[in-house]
């Protein structure tokens, strides 16, 4: 396969788990926690570096590519490890207590405060593996296809020897 049709599929694989991601919240209604915000970024950046790779040449936006990909698998099989309870998540989004705070706190109609989606909590799964586990196979799977673009770019002519 040629290097355009590798970055195609690269970052249109990001775009694609966005998509999904995207899908999964506002037609299917599941709020994301803040780990699963966080492995957007990384696949955000895969769409632009993407776009960027088709129109310069060389092998630095694919590589930069893959970076953004091993990324976002990083963060999904950290996610998949609070989520099993293999690990401590951050406090900031693993699920915690009320305690420490008093009634009158509690029952005060002047403070709105939503409660954190839990990031230690398995929402939703297919056939055993949820939604950080297909991230971050997926992710694996598209920065392999990065670094086969990377090695489909033309060499410049300063690079011969290497």
């Amino acid at each position: 396969m040629s290097r355009t049709i590798l970055i195609l599929l690269a970052a249109g694989g990001s775009a694609a788990l966005l998509a999904g991601a995207f899908a999964f919240q506002h037609l299917g209604g599941y709020a994301p926690c803040q780990l699963c915000l966080l492995q957007r970024w990384p696949h955000a950046a895969a769409v632009v570096i993407g776009a960027l790779a088709l129109m310069l040449k060389g092998r630095t936006l694919p590589v930069l590519g893959a970076m953004a990909a091993l990324t976002t698998a990083g963060l999904a099989i950290y996610h998949s490890g609070v989520e099993r309870k293999l690990w401590a998540g951050p406090s900031s989004c693993s699920s915690g207590s009320i305690e420490g705070l008093s009634v009158d706190q509690l029952l005060d109609p002047t403070i709105v405060v939503a409660a954190p989606v839990p990031c230690d909590a398995i929402v939703w799964q297919m056939a055993g593996l949820t939604m950080p586990n297909l991230n971050a196979l997926a992710s694996l799977a598209l920065a392999v296809i990065w670094l086969l673009a990377a090695t489909r770019a033309r060499r410049r002519p300063y690079e011969k020897g290497r």
